[in-house]
């Protein structure tokens, strides 16, 4: 199992190599200082004003973030051909993202993934928040970070464009204890990556789980099914879970199963053998990297569209990645008339464990007084002929 790790990570290393080169001449070279652009999107549906800004770097690839929910909410990168796509499925209005809900490009909190029947104890004292996934809570709760419009400031300089969030839960928000300060800051560098730097601090101990819920297609986000995309996840293990999707507390061996992406291998290739009902159809497990000291930043995954060439590479800090093959678009919701059909994007959330709380053998997410929260996620975009 080490050997095959080992070898994922060098294979994702030399791909890095071909990536960063071919995009830079895709795009035409680096003759162009990196800006930031502030401009309205629109309002909430309690009339709230949401502005987009777009980050560029020096090769002209962009990234439009929303304040409503820290939402990526396009990621424009080349094809092997240079023609530049966005690759982040979207919808057009904000009140589509607060009553759909679907999670499209948003920062997540307090707690990332599922927590058991909204329960969990702290210090001894047990807490109750809001479910929203019978019976479980989900991503937060019924108002998460997701569904919030933070502070935004934004800046520039010769190496790329940064926006910077911030946002404040205060005590009891959702029933979690403590105020939380949470600043994220979204960095478009010229090397074509897009780093996802979370910091967060408490002034009571409360379980905290931040990530992002981007919908990644590489052939484009409006582009069909992506199960063709070859993907590579430095992940010898997983977590099995009950028919709500909770963690039964162990972790096992992808080796020999539907899940084992420790080589390159077309998304759809074993689909078929993900057959409980509760999956519907596809995947949506969180996947364990492999070993490594916490907060070290290692490779996590490698994807690539073959049609288009679009790669992407992702390193975390984080312990596992939730790899989720867009199970549950089911062709009811669009955008600008593409409809979203099942498969049609698939997102990798990286992040502690779902249910760590109520369960202390997983790696610890109670953040404490006087401790500061920190999660980095790098996403590198190339191409590949």
């Amino acid at each position: 199992m080490m050997k095959s790790t080992l070898l994922c990570a060098l294979v994702g290393l030399a791909m890095l190599a071909t990536v960063t080169s071919d995009a830079t001449a895709a795009s035409g070279g680096t003759n162009v200082k990196p800006t930031v652009e502030k401009a309205k999107f629109g309002a909430t549906l309690e009339g709230e004003t949401v502005n987009v800004y777009t980050l560029k770097n020096s090769n002209g690839l962009s990234a439009k973030i929303l304040d409503f929910g820290g939402v990526l909410y396009e990621m424009n990168v080349p094809d092997k051909n240079g023609v530049f796509a966005n690759i982040s499925c979207n919808y057009p209005t904000v009140g589509e993202y607060q009553t759909i809900r679907p999670f499209f490009g948003s920062l997540i909190g307090r707690y990332g993934n599922r927590i058991a029947k909204g329960k969990f104890k702290v210090d001894g004292k047990e807490y109750s928040i809001a479910t929203n996934n019978a019976p479980n809570t989900l991503h937060g709760g019924l108002k998460g970070f997701d569904q919030q419009i933070w502070q935004a400031s934004c800046s520039a300089d010769d190496n790329g464009a940064y926006l910077t969030l911030k946002y404040t839960s205060p005590d009891g928000d959702q029933g979690y204890p403590g105020k939380l300060d949470v600043t994220v800051v979204y960095s478009l560098k010229n090397d074509n990556s897009l780093t996802i730097d979370y910091t967060a601090t408490t002034d009571k101990s409360t379980p905290v789980n931040l990530t992002n819920h981007t919908f990644w297609n590489l052939g484009g986000a409006y582009s069909g099914s992506i199960l063709d995309t070859v993907l590579t996840l430095n992940c010898p293990g997983y977590l099995p879970t009950d028919d709500t999707l909770i963690p039964t507390g162990k972790v096992e061996s992808v080796k020999g199963t539907p899940l084992d992406f420790t080589s390159p291998k077309a998304i759809g290739k074993d689909i078929a053998g993900i057959t409980e009902e509760h999956f519907r159809g596809g995947y949506d497990h969180c996947f364990v990297l492999a070993d490594k000291k916490p907060g070290e930043m290692s490779l996590c995954a490698f994807a690539k569209d073959p049609k288009s060439g679009r790669t992407m590479k992702i390193e975390t800090t984080e312990p596992g990645v939730q790899f989720y093959s867009g199970n549950w678009l089911d062709g009811t919701t669009s955008c600008n008339g593409y409809v979203y059909e099942q498969h049609s994007a698939f997102c990798l959330e990286t992040q502690h464990y779902p249910d760590s709380p109520n369960q202390p053998q997983f790696p610890n997410t109670i953040l404490k007084p006087g401790d500061t929260y920190r999660h980095t996620t790098v996403h590198t975009f190339g191409v590949e002929k």
